[in-house]
């Protein structure tokens, strides 16, 4: 196989596309395994049809039909947020847990495993450059975790020096640093490193 960008952004087109297809064993759609890998690994503050929808690159309302589908089966649940009852997150049932754990995906993540860990890392951040790339040719979301972005900070007065999300003054729960998030920024680094949300400060 020659090396090639041509070459490899065809190698991960077709194994995104056999790795996430659903087969003929399972009444889900893609979409609906993709909302649920998703409601299942994303931070708390991202966990709306909202977040969904960006994370997937589609519309609200063709978001809003997927999470709605999923909880007529069971699978989500919507939580009211304690600071604001209009505004709701959903969560993984336990229906919905035990569905994910036939996740067609998991072919591929099998296939991942048996690499060093080392080699995975790097993996990583190949991609995760290349969806920087890709994201910001096309004005779209980039996703990380809290513990790559730039937009992690202390909380101010009475905050008890809590992590909070740079963009949305969330406090955030340390399960929430290695999740999904949509408000991902990627980290600047080198000297002509800027934050215009703020400095970053580990928790």
């Amino acid at each position: 196989m020659p090396a090639s960008p041509q070459c490899a952004a065809d190698m991960l087109f077709h194994l995104a596309r056999s790795a996430s297809h659903p087969g003929s064993d399972t009444a889900l759609t893609a979409a609906q395994w993709a909302a649920l890998r998703f409601f299942a690994r994303a931070s708390r503050p991202s966990r709306t049809p909202s977040g969904f929808a960006r994370f997937h690159a589609t519309t609200r309302g063709t978001a809003s039909q997927t999470v709605k589908s999923l909880e007529r089966l069971g699978y989500l649940t919507r939580v009211s947020s304690a600071h604001d009852r209009r505004s709701v997150t959903f969560e993984l049932t336990e229906t919905g847990c035990d569905c994910l754990g036939n996740d067609p995906l998991r072919v591929l993540e099998a296939a991942l495993e048996k690499l060093p860990p080392a080699e995975v890392r790097r993996l990583c951040d190949v991609l995760q450059s290349s969806m920087v790339a890709v994201a910001g040719n096309q004005d779209e979301t980039v996703l990380g975790t809290c513990n790559d972005c730039r937009n992690l900070t202390r909380g101010g007065e009475g905050g008890a020096d809590l992590p909070v999300c740079g963009r949305t003054s969330e406090r955030l729960e340390a399960s929430d640093f290695a999740r999904l998030c949509v408000q991902f920024s990627p980290k600047v680094t080198g000297p002509e490193d800027s934050n215009p949300d703020g400095p970053a400060v580990s928790p």
